[in-house]
């Protein structure tokens, strides 16, 4: 991480605050959330804490920018997570909710896990490769989607879904892990797999959000769910898609307020320009909105930025 990004982290959290008054005007505690970058989010309702897939470390996979001066990771290299920043943006967790195991996704929680203590709900790959590193079993919960539990303070529906349709539609990975599969932790990041997709109707007090983590759904999953916040994937590959915009707000309701996840570049660090990728994905997805649904407010995320609705 370069010098000066702690200072700019601190600028941006403090100057991306958004307040959004929504017309039942609720008299409970607002809703927080926080754009931890890729599919990642802290939310909370002043009762429970929320992290959905927080991959913080943002590690340099190859490329990258030329002022970015950190280690360069290759896929066979073992994975590793910025502890120091982690434990500088993560202070609390009750629960984490993983879309699927992939590095950018799994990749931090076995630190914030066995940090923070959270209840962390996956797939059975996720929760295998999290045994892997020691995170105790009272606090991990194996699901394959359909599931609707109830918590104190917090209920969540784990809706199945599909990955992205990467690599001009040929992305495919059946590998799963399970109680036979012979892991040892450190990983490399190579072996954090798919391991199957979900999504997940996350209820607080007064809002329910829907999250993904991919630019993909199973669209008759979705029926019935109508949530008054969504957190859509929006990168470059839902344009591989058929009607992807059109059907995602479609099914869900066309909701009132859309928050745009996954359209980033995970290989720069926080306090890098991410001008192309708003101008590459959100731009066009927002100009879309407007003409599928124009009623929702799409609100355009900052890293690390709180957007708070009442």
């Amino acid at each position: 991480m370069k010098p000066g990004n702690k200072l700019i982290l601190k600028i941006v959290t403090i100057c991306s605050l958004v307040f959004l008054m929504s017309q039942a005007g609720a008299q409970s505690a607002p809703l927080e959330l926080k754009y931890l970058g890729t599919a990642g989010w802290e939310i909370s309702d002043g009762n429970v804490v929320v992290l959905v897939d927080p991959y913080i470390s943002r590690l340099k996979l190859g490329g990258g920018h030329p002022d970015d001066d950190r280690p360069v990771f290759a896929d066979n290299d073992i994975a590793q997570s910025d502890e120091t920043l982690i434990d500088e943006i993560v202070t609390r967790a009750d629960f984490i909710l993983i879309h699927h195991g992939h590095y950018d996704h799994l990749g931090d929680v076995p630190y914030i896990a066995a940090k923070t203590g959270a209840k962390v709900i996956g797939t059975e790959t996720t929760i295998t490769i999290l045994r892997a590193y020691g995170i105790p079993e009272d606090q991990l919960y194996a699901v394959g989607g359909g599931e609707d539990y109830q918590f104190e303070n917090f209920s969540v529906r784990v809706i199945p879904s599909i990955h992205s349709a990467l690599g001009e539609k040929h992305y495919y990975d059946a590998r799963r892990y399970d109680s036979r599969s012979n892991l040892e932790a450190p990983l490399r990041i190579e072996q954090f797999i798919e391991g199957g997709s979900l999504m997940f109707l996350a209820r607080f007090d007064h809002h329910n959000v829907l999250t993904m983590g991919s630019m993909n759904f199973v669209e008759r999953e979705l029926e019935g769910i109508h949530p008054d916040i969504l957190l859509p994937g929006v990168n470059g590959s839902r344009l591989g898609l058929y009607n992807y915009d059109e059907r995602l707000l479609d099914v869900t309701g066309n909701q009132e307020i859309i928050i745009p996840a996954h359209w980033d570049n995970f290989r720069l660090p926080y306090g890098f320009s991410q001008e192309a990728n708003i101008k590459r994905n959100i731009i066009p997805f927002i100009n879309a909105v407007s003409d599928i649904s124009p009623n929702s407010q799409v609100i355009t995320p900052v890293h690390l930025g709180i957007i708070v609705i009442e």
